[in-house]
């Protein structure tokens, strides 16, 4: 099921207008996340809007926005203000230029969207606007209203759509001048910088971020499904430190060897992966069936003494944490 448009109204070229929705092109709902309970009793934590001074709870009509001036004191604005004020890009992606990619510093970039045509009419016009950009080799800059606030976006092709980034203010980003002046201008031996290119050599290769591993989500995982099959839990033993770099150039060279034996390694992981994944593909997936389902069949110990699974006893989000994973990190 797509998910909801999170904007809807028109995209604008001049006098060229279609009907467009825009959608988030990321997604942070596969990660694994935790609700706050009572360690006493299990229950959920459930939080409420009270008031500061009297600790009353206030109700959601009551609740207005408030401007903070004084430590006490606050201007108070209303919805109704807050539309009167509202821009004309409420409703409309209004394209003012075209600029060259590379001029838009990547400080500057916040997230994607898509853009597609909403509805049956005006595909013919959004192919004109997608067309035209694509052929100029540039990127349409025009502003968006999204949670009252107006963005700037920068739109350009993507396959059959737009790909929407909504783009950081000036005022936004911070200087670089005040974290780099205190850096030291050191001078490098063409040799050390020679080896350092060996290195990066060695671990070059295409951008392909289906082979990337959230190391961190796989563990969560993991520790879930070991918790939930009532398995113990080993405590992690802490890694011995190599100890300080006392030598540059003793470091690069050990660097450039362990690169060199750790290669053929790595290039058998990858195309393991890449089988792995083209299998998985190939595979017809079974009707209704949640990844790692014979896992979550997994006993767990009921009330009463009975014996209940895991798909039984958990809620159907407490799924997730079995998901298995094939990818790997992609290999230097």
């Amino acid at each position: 099921m797509a998910p909801r448009a999170n904007w809807k109204g028109f995209l604008r070229l001049s006098l060229v207008t279609c009907p467009v929705a825009l959608y988030p092109a990321t997604s942070d709902t596969e990660k694994v996340s935790f609700n706050q309970i009572n360690r006493k009793t299990g229950h959920r934590i459930k939080y409420l809007k009270v008031d500061a001074e009297t600790g009353d709870e206030v109700t959601s009509e009551d609740i207005v926005k408030g401007y903070k001036v004084d430590t006490d004191t606050y201007i108070e604005v209303t919805k109704d203000e807050l539309d009167d004020i509202a821009l004309d890009s409420t409703h409309t992606i209004e394209i003012d230029e075209f600029v060259p990619r590379t001029d838009i510093d990547s400080r500057y970039l916040i997230r994607p969207y898509y853009l597609v045509p909403d509805g049956k009419v005006g595909h013919d016009a959004f192919a004109v606007i997608r067309e035209t950009i694509r052929s100029m080799d540039k990127v349409a800059i025009g502003r968006v209203v999204l949670t009252n606030r107006e963005h700037i976006i920068a739109l350009e092709p993507l396959e059959a759509g737009l790909m929407g980034t909504l783009l950081r203010y000036p005022y936004e980003v911070r200087s670089e001048s005040e974290y780099f002046d205190d850096i030291q201008d050191v001078k490098l031996t063409n040799d050390m910088l020679d080896l350092a290119k060996h290195i990066v050599e060695k671990k070059s290769g295409a951008f392909e971020p289906e082979l990337f591993e959230d190391h961190y989500e796989s563990a969560l995982i993991d520790l879930i499904n070991k918790k939930r099959a009532g398995a113990p839990i080993a405590a992690k033993t802490t890694p011995k430190s190599g100890g300080n770099v006392i030598n540059l150039m003793d470091a690069l060279k050990k660097s450039l060897a362990t690169e060199k034996d750790a290669a053929p390694k790595a290039k058998v992981a990858k195309e393991t992966v890449k089988e792995i994944a083209k299998e998985t593909a190939k595979a017809k997936k079974p009707k209704k069936r949640v990844e790692g389902q014979r896992e979550m069949l997994l006993p767990i110990s009921g009330k009463g003494g009975k014996e209940a699974t895991a798909k039984e006893a958990a809620p159907k989000k407490a799924d997730k944490p079995v998901r298995a994973t094939t990818r790997t990190k992609k290999a230097g």
